[in-house]
């Protein structure tokens, strides 16, 4: 079984926050409920400053660390490796929102917990993922993350940047670009 997940050249992303927009208008989502986000940093200081955009959402970890948190069993992985919830199952604790790294489930109105689930319904439906058809830079991927890495392996791909936790803790499923300032710790984020 391939392993899926994203991509990120967050070199060149704007930040228009267009895969956020097509995430939550795909999910119907209410203001405040996000399974995708994008984050801004800033960096430097004086005439040397640095800004940064992140668009993250669920990373499908190797060890997520929301399926272990969750007493009732909701949370598995489908036939693509991504970690999926049985909203059936959900009692709305919270647990796993709370053992997230990543910030990246929600609870939704129906006290049920929400993530990116990799719009497993567009894709049998033969249709492309939303926040990856949206991206105007076309800096956001999502595939098998092996052939992600293969594709994109000139370009110094990494897993990990400083408003991250480290990648050991969970083993995103998550490649990414950079630029050189996205390891300084010394960064402020930038809430728009």
């Amino acid at each position: 079984m391939a392993q899926y997940g994203f991509y990120v050249d967050a070199e060149n992303c704007t930040g228009c926050r267009t895969c956020f927009v097509a995430c939550k208008d795909v999910n119907r989502l209410e203001v405040g409920k996000n399974v995708r986000t994008v984050r801004t940093f800033a960096t430097g200081s004086g005439f040397t400053p640095r800004m940064y955009h992140l668009s993250l959402s669920c990373n499908h970890c190797a060890k997520p660390a929301c399926m272990p948190a969750c007493g009732e069993g909701a949370f598995s992985r489908d036939e693509l490796g991504l970690v999926v919830i049985d909203a059936a199952k959900c009692n709305g604790c919270e647990k796993c929102i709370a053992a997230c790294p990543y910030g990246a489930i929600t609870l939704l109105p129906n006290k049920k917990a929400a993530k990116c689930e990799g719009c497993s319904t567009l894709r049998e439906d033969g249709e492309g993922i939303p926040c990856v058809s949206a991206c105007p830079q076309r800096v956001l991927l999502f595939g098998p993350i092996d052939e992600l890495k293969a594709a994109h392996a000139s370009e110094g791909l990494v897993s990990d940047a400083a408003p991250l936790p480290p990648s050991s803790v969970t083993g995103p499923n998550l490649v990414m670009r950079v630029k050189d300032c996205m390891d300084d710790k010394d960064f402020d984020e930038i809430i728009v």
